[in-house]
């Protein structure tokens, strides 16, 4: 969702791990099922090996033996290994944003309280889906020149998060709901990416993400000196 999905890398790499920029748009998209249900497995495999082998072991021809299909069938969709992964990344992206937009509409006629923690929960389950997948996306997409499909997911639960508060403004305080919410988003990001990888030993992801409500409910709250 990034800006939002770009903001933390925590592994490093050396300079030729990295994504060189390069075409990562598909040469064409599936039209018919079966092209479709071939363009999946592609990216299935290209999901495994990722997390399996990382950026720098993954190439074109591993990902076309481990989807069954020959190399010549995966160049008539994607032209190279960052077309891969940056459709991948796209489509991680879709699913993810699937599971937030699925807890604000749930939001309706909440109280504020519980509509926070209907938020919050639905990005800790976000971001715990494929969640070896995450980690590897995050740290690895710094030199792909596109990211369409994310900054799209971004702008449409920015814009949703703005609806939803909205019907709060008896509660909120803060002055500048747009800065708010980019405030929230980013500072969100951060928090639930340690939530579910990095929580200290002992600490539920209940408890951590009830702090986190804790938290944003208390931002949101407090009239502005």
């Amino acid at each position: 969702m990034d800006h939002t999905m770009r903001v933390i890398a925590r592994i490093c790499y050396s300079h030729s791990d990295k994504p060189m920029k390069t075409a990562v748009a598909p040469r064409k998209s599936p039209r018919q099922a079966r092209s479709q249900a071939t363009c999946e497995a592609i990216l299935d495999a290209t999901a495994r090996i990722l997390v399996e082998r990382g950026y720098a072991a993954t190439n074109t021809n591993l990902v076309a033996e481990r989807a069954g299909v020959s190399v010549g069938s995966l160049y008539q969709y994607f032209p190279n290994k960052d077309a891969l992964i940056a459709a991948l990344h796209d489509r991680h992206a879709r699913q993810m944003n699937e599971v937030v937009e699925r807890e604000i509409m749930r939001c309706e006629g909440l109280a504020f309280e519980a509509a926070l923690q209907a938020i919050i929960s639905g990005l800790v389950e976000a971001h715990r889906m494929e969640a070896g997948l995450h980690r590897v996306l995050e740290t690895q997409l710094a030199g792909l020149d596109t990211l369409d499909e994310h900054a799209a997911v971004e702008a449409r639960i920015s814009s949703q998060l703005r609806t939803l508060l909205s019907r709060y403004t008896d509660e909120i305080r803060v002055p500048n709901l747009d800065l708010a919410i980019y405030v929230l988003m980013h500072s969100l990001h951060a928090l639930v990416h340690a939530v579910v990888y990095e929580r200290p030993s002992g600490v539920t992801l209940e408890e951590a993400t009830a702090e986190m409500v804790r938290l944003t409910s208390l931002y949101l709250r407090t009239p502005a000196t």
